[in-house]
């Protein structure tokens, strides 16, 4: 497993959305999909492989698997596999990015990292609850931990980098992910939360609080946001403490859009699309690792790439990982 990343720039630039790319290249059937990007895992592999390297083509040192919406039995369910081939399918995913990965690697001479994703159970209801958290008060700890398990156990033996904890809308949940991963302790992760303001997670607590409980766990390299308007990424990070040693912070937001059942993301804003507008302050507001999330595509991370590659001055706020 890998322990160390650094940049050229000493930022790590992650991907953008893959399912969102994906949908941009002609699978706009997955919007309605109960899988989501993941059912391309069985019908399309190489369309997905094929994402993933344009990300990396355009910068990215990190690239995060189409397991966002996987689950042994969304599988069974969907896909009629059984529980073998549904594990096989999850590490399918690991092994499409590690495969573009490495073709990068040889065309430009530096290192790409895959991370398994790991996105909430909310997701898999694909009902838009990843969003307000609002199924987690009816489940424990130990059920949102053994529901995640499986799907944590074929990333990590596929041989993911990292686990991409992400759109996580409530602390409750990480805690339970995280719980699960211990089983798994040479493996590191990074957690990431969608908000719904300017200071709140999407289930409503504090992004400083869940921030600092997950950093307690030696499993978690870097934590921070994930698909959320980039109009409050800027106050988000300031509401985190820069004056304390502390892991990196994640920025990975989404194009301004909003996500409805039945629609997909509706209501662009072009002027809140462009990111490589903003990652300059992000980064002196405490950012280390920069990327997108839904709506941001290939050229957008060329163009934050470009960005920080056309900056000497941009600095780490936080330690190295």
């Amino acid at each position: 497993m890998a322990t160390t990343l650094v940049s050229d720039e000493n930022v790590v630039v992650l991907d953008g959305g893959t399912a969102t790319q994906l949908i941009e290249m002609g699978y706009d059937k997955l919007n309605d999909d109960p899988l989501w990007s993941a059912t391309l895992l069985k019908t399309n592999p190489d369309e997905i492989k094929k994402v993933h390297k344009q990300f990396y083509q355009a910068g990215a040192d990190i690239s995060i698997t189409t397991s966002y919406q996987a689950s042994v039995e969304g599988f069974k369910e969907h896909l009629c596999l059984t529980e073998h081939q549904a594990i096989e399918l999850i590490k399918d995913s690991v092994r499409l990015a590690r495969s573009a990965a490495d073709e990068v690697e040889k065309e430009q001479g530096r290192r790409c990292y895959v991370a398994g994703s790991v996105g909430p159970y909310g997701a898999c209801l694909h009902d838009g609850s990843e969003y307000s958290g609002n199924y987690v008060d009816a489940m424990s700890l130990s059920e949102l931990s053994s529901w995640h398990r499986s799907r944590l156990k074929a990333l990590v033996d596929a041989g993911a980098d990292y686990i991409a904890i992400e759109t996580i809308p409530a602390l409750k949940e990480a805690k339970a992910i995280l719980t699960a991963l211990e089983e798994f302790p040479n493996s590191k992760a990074f957690v990431n939360f969608s908000c719904k303001d300017g200071m709140s997670t999407c289930h409503g607590e504090k992004l400083a609080d869940c921030i600092q409980a997950v950093f307690e766990s030696d499993q978690v390299i870097a934590s921070g946001i994930n698909c959320t308007h980039p109009q409050y990424i800027t106050s988000l990070l300031s509401s985190l403490p820069l004056d304390t040693p502390h892991k990196p912070y994640i920025v990975k937001p989404n194009s301004g859009e909003d996500w409805f059942p039945g629609k997909g993301w509706c209501t662009r804003d072009k002027s809140l699309h462009f990111l490589s507008k903003m990652v300059e302050d992000w980064i002196k507001h405490g950012a280390n690792w920069i990327g997108g999330c839904c709506r941001i595509f290939p050229a957008d991370i060329k163009d934050i790439r470009q960005t920080l590659d056309a900056n000497p001055d941009i600095s780490l706020k936080g330690p190295e990982v």
